[in-house]
């Protein structure tokens, strides 16, 4: 490994000091060490290429963040989580130093995590998407109109505050507070969702890796398409969004054994709270200890 690169979150003052900490350990360990402390690092594209290891100081968003920043490039990225979830950055600040010889010796285990490509033809781009691609209203007020289709088909025409496609990824994040499902996060399938659709009967659907899904917007309010909840464009009525599987994945650098996501999911979402205030023979069990 001869070149790395450490993403600090901008506002973090701790994260500036791990950062530095970081750089002084990897002095005379690799060629290059290189920073950027902003999302929008105009030399962030020209430094990616040669990057062997990337290593995020911060929370999920700026994995999120690092994981665009990367493609079309297969490094591997290295979460720190010095945020409030951490679903995707999973060494704690004070296991970083401990475990980077490890890294740096090809250690541990690659997670390779899908993305998702959203093209608009109307200004001819393409992004692409750890977590999700929504097309929503831009502010609080009256709803917009949004026609999908499916693999070619008709499936309705939403009249909704936004809908969600998400990765497996994604699938805790926006979409699951739409009522979507949780995947295992190395899962291909993507999920569909409505937010607050008018139509009572809308459900989120799970859609094979290979399923493309068109959006068009009907409003006469502004709407946006949002990329990770970090990248925002507007859009006029009339305006398509094609959504499907990108070429692309993002690969974490993981200790943890692929089982404990569950573990992981269960304490961030707070599950066992019940369990804790509670005793638990009480709730399941009898004297004799049989299940009530």
């Amino acid at each position: 490994m001869k070149r790395v690169g450490i993403f600090v979150h901008p506002r973090w003052a701790a994260a500036s000091q791990l950062a530095e900490e970081v750089q002084r350990f990897l002095a005379g360990r690799v060629d290059e060490v290189w920073k950027t402390f902003s999302y929008e690092d105009s030399t962030t594209p020209e430094r990616v290429p040669g990057t062997d290891l990337m290593i995020c100081l911060g929370g999920d968003g700026s994995m999120l963040w690092a994981a665009r920043a990367v493609v079309p490039h297969p490094i591997p990225i290295l979460g720190v989580n010095m945020g409030r979830l951490g679903f995707l950055a999973e060494l704690r600040p004070q296991d970083l130093l401990a475990r980077l010889p490890e890294v740096l010796e090809g250690r541990g285990r690659i997670e390779q995590r899908a993305m998702l490509q959203a093209q608009v033809p109307a200004w001819g781009l393409t992004f692409h998407a750890l977590n999700d691609v929504v097309l929503g209203r831009q502010a609080a007020g009256r709803p917009v109109y949004v026609d999908v289709s499916i693999d070619g088909t008709h499936v309705a025409l939403f009249r909704c505050d936004a809908v969600i496609v998400a990765t497996a990824t994604g699938s805790t994040a926006y979409s699951l507070s739409a009522g979507g499902p949780i995947l295992s996060p190395e899962s291909k399938e993507m999920v569909f969702a409505a937010v607050a659709p008018h139509i009572t009967a809308a459900r989120p659907l799970v859609l094979p890796s290979n399923a493309v899904v068109d959006l068009s917007v009907s409003t006469d309010i502004e709407a946006v398409v949002s990329v990770d909840g970090q990248v925002d464009r507007v859009l006029s009525s009339g305006d398509s969004v094609s959504v499907c599987q990108s070429p692309h994945v993002a690969r974490f650098v993981r200790f943890s054994e692929p089982s404990d996501f569950y573990s992981t999911v269960a304490e961030r979402l707070d599950w066992l709270r019940g369990a804790r205030a509670a005793n638990y023979r009480e709730l399941f069990e009898r004297p004799g200890g049989t299940p009530k």
